[in-house]
Formats: C-alpha cells, sequence, structure tokens
C-alpha cells in the first residue's frame, strides 16, 4: 500500500469523498486498526436496503462507549442516515467516518451534512509524490493513477481494468441512482465530453455532436462533478461575478478513465503529438488538484485566455503570496518565443510567469522562468 498524503484527523469525525476505486476504504481500514469500528459498507445492497427502510436500525448497531468509531462507506446511498449520526455525536460522543463518491444526492436531498460537526476531506487518484520510484509519466498519461489501473500488471489488465471501471460508473451512479432519466443520451455526450476534455465548453456544440439539447448538456456537466468524476476550471477575471459569467473548462478526474470514456485506450500516447501535449497539461492540472487539497493550501485555480487568443493554461491564486502564471509544455526544450508571447501578461499583472516542462534544469529567460515540471510542483507544495 502507498503512503498517502491525505492527512486524517482521528480527533473528530469526518467525511471523506473520493471517486470510486480512488482508495477510500483501504486508507479507512489502514487508520483503523486497532479501534474495532462498527463498519457499515453501503455498497451491500441488502445494507443498504435495511438502512433505507430504517434508518433509526444505527442507534441499536452503534457503539455505547463514547469516543468510539463508526465507519459508513458510501453514505450517499443513504442520505438520512446523516440526521441520527448528527445526533449520535452530540448524545454518546461517537466519531464517524463517512465516504462517499458523490455528493450530488446529498445535495439533492438537503442531507444533513453535520453543520462542521465532521473535517471534509477529499482523496484522489495516486500522486507522483506517493507513488515515489514506482512513478512513471508515461504510464501515468498512459493509465491514469488510480491504484487498481497500476497494480496491473500488463496493459490488458489494465485496459480490462478501466474499461469495467467506465461501465460500473455508468451503471451504478447514474443509471441505478437515476441521476438521468435516459442513459442512452447520456452515453454519447459522456464520449464527446471526454473527447473535449480540458477545452473551453461550447454547450451548444456539444449537444450537436451527441444529439442532446445544451441544457441537457449542462445538466450532465454539472452530474459529473457532483459525483467527483470531473471538475470545472472557470476563466480568470478580477471581478468574481465575471468568472461566474463566462465559460469553463472541465477536467476529468483521471487520465486513464478519461480515455476508457472516449475509447482510446488501445491508442499509445507518443512523444511529440498534440495528445501528449494535452495528456501532459491534463497531468499537471490535477498534480495542482490534488496537492492542493491535501495540503491544504487554499489555492484557487483558473485559466486565462484575452479576447485575441492569448491563452495562459493555469493561474493559480495564492493567498499571501503572488500569483503564478502556469503555462505547460510537454517538451525538452522551450521555444523562447513562446515565452515573449506571455511576458506582457507578467508585467500587467505583476506575478510570475512560470513555464512547466521536461527540461532538465531551471533557466531564466527575462523575469520569467522555464522549470522542470517537478520544481514547479515543489515550489507550489513544499513538503
Amino acid at each position: 500500500m502507498y503512503q498517502r498524503l491525505s492527512k486524517l484527523l482521528l480527533s473528530n469525525s469526518f467525511f471523506l469523498f473520493g471517486s470510486r476505486g480512488t482508495g477510500k476504504s483501504t486508507l479507512l481500514r489502514e487508520l483503523m486498526k486497532g479501534k474495532k469500528p462498527l463498519w457499515l459498507d453501503l455498497l451491500d445492497e441488502e445494507t443498504a436496503r435495511n438502512f433505507l427502510l430504517r434508518p433509526g436500525l444505527i442507534d441499536e448497531l452503534a457503539p455505547q462507549k463514547s469516543h468510539q468509531w463508526v465507519v459508513i462507506d458510501e453514505v450517499q446511498r443513504v442520505p438520512s442516515l446523516l440526521n441520527h449520526v448528527h445526533r449520535l455525536i452530540e448524545t454518546r460522543k461517537l466519531r464517524f467516518a463517512l465516504t462517499g463518491s458523490s455528493a450530488r444526492k446529498l445535495k439533492r436531498g438537503a442531507a444533513n451534512l453535520l453543520a462542521g460537526r465532521a473535517f471534509l476531506n477529499h482523496l484522489h487518484p495516486l500522486t507522483h509524490l506517493e507513488l515515489g520510484t514506482d512513478f512513471s509519466l508515461e504510464t501515468v498519461l498512459q493509465w491514469g493513477s488510480l491504484p487498481k489501473a497500476l497494480s496491473g500488471k500488463t496493459s490488458e489488465e489494465r485496459r480490462a481494468f478501466l474499461s469495467s471501471y467506465a461501465s460500473v460508473y455508468l451503471k451504478e451512479e447514474i443509471r441505478e441512482e437515476q441521476l438521468v432519466r435516459k442513459i442512452e443520451p447520456f452515453i454519447r455526450f459522456l464520449e464527446i465530453a471526454a473527447q473535449m476534455n480540458g477545452e473551453i465548453l461550447n454547450y451548444s456544440k456539444i449537444a450537436r455532436d451527441s444529439g442532446n439539447d445544451s441544457k441537457a448538456v449542462e445538466r450532465y456537466f454539472e452530474i459529473l462533478n457532483d459525483t467527483l468524476v470531473g471538475f470545472f476550471l472557470p476563466p480568470f477575471h478580477r471581478s468574481i461575478r465575471k468568472r461566474q459569467t463566462q465559460k469553463s473548462k472541465f477536467y476529468f478526474f483521471d487520465l486513464g478513465v478519461k480515455r476508457a470514456i472516449e475509447g482510446t485506450l488501445r491508442i499509445p500516447i507518443e512523444k511529440r503529438t498534440s495528445q501528449y501535449g494535452k495528456a501532459f497539461e491534463h497531468f499537471i492540472f490535477l498534480e495542482c488538484l490534488r496537492l492542493n487539497d491535501y495540503l491544504r493550501k487554499d489555492y484557487k485555480f483558473s485559466y486565462f485566455r484575452t479576447k485575441d487568443d492569448l491563452e495562459v493554461d493555469l493561474i493559480i491564486e495564492r493567498p499571501g503570496e503572488k500569483t503564478v502564471l502556469l503555462e505547460v509544455k510537454s517538451t525538452n526544450r522551450v521555444d523562447t518565443t513562446e515565452v515573449s508571447r506571455l511576458s506582457p501578461l507578467q508585467k500587467d499583472m505583476n506575478c510570475h510567469l512560470w513555464f512547466a516542462s521536461q527540461e532538465q534544469n531551471p533557466r531564466r529567460v527575462g523575469k520569467s522562468e522555464i522549470l522542470p515540471w517537478r520544481v514547479v510542483l515543489e515550489r507550489l507544495f513544499p513538503l
């Protein structure tokens, strides 16, 4: 088992949200060794059905002594349980570890989110730091970094897992929770959405390509966001109001799952291709998102694009520190004309301009810096 960066404080009850397969249950089993918690697995159909019919059953099963632990796996399947959890925290001083792979059902059901009585944590696929010496950039770009995908010994095993993951997601998260009325239009949308990963969202175009209407497409993206299958990257603007009215980008939570959904797992990602460059940009964004969560940096991420198509991949606003304009280049040698093209933005915004690349050594071009991608992440997220 890899040492995870998520720091779960056991002095208090907590939520642990993350997509299926990120290792939530594995992490909790490790943390709960010797504590003998009551463990309720709501992925088990009989267990979930029993608590749906009678959520008060937890009162009878829960420990009587204070500070003992109860683990509820995939709590979004029975949101009404959270009212009983709230009361048991107050009356019996019990501690709860609550995992979930979807916030949608909790939001939709106006579930009791315990009003600060439970800390909020997230678990993501493995980062390059967690993988340590097992990390391979080429492997992660091809297969993503879900633990089970990387544990596959052959390409066929990894491909089989990711293909199954994509279909299980459709079955369990969408069909069974009845998030959409008809699954076929959603499946068509999903493949197009994967192909548009990292692009500025054009709901009308995606609607035409997938045979849906634009309102349905907008709702489908919200479903992906709420079920933790992807994340919006908003446009940068100093006005919060204007950020909310411009078009966002959307990134899937894992490179391998994204490739499984779009059906390209059998196509190798080769260097010096546009696919490689897009995958590398996706990888850097996901590493930033994950490390920001784990290290609780509270950075805000956005992208920047002018009317004349001058674009910066990632704007990183850091409380108490200079904002970073981060441009991602998968090349081993960044063209200095790219730097000069963006340098005026650095001056206008009084911020850092960094290029995350595969160059071996840091170098300066004027006031801008071209850096190995690991150095960028080390500067942003020092341990």
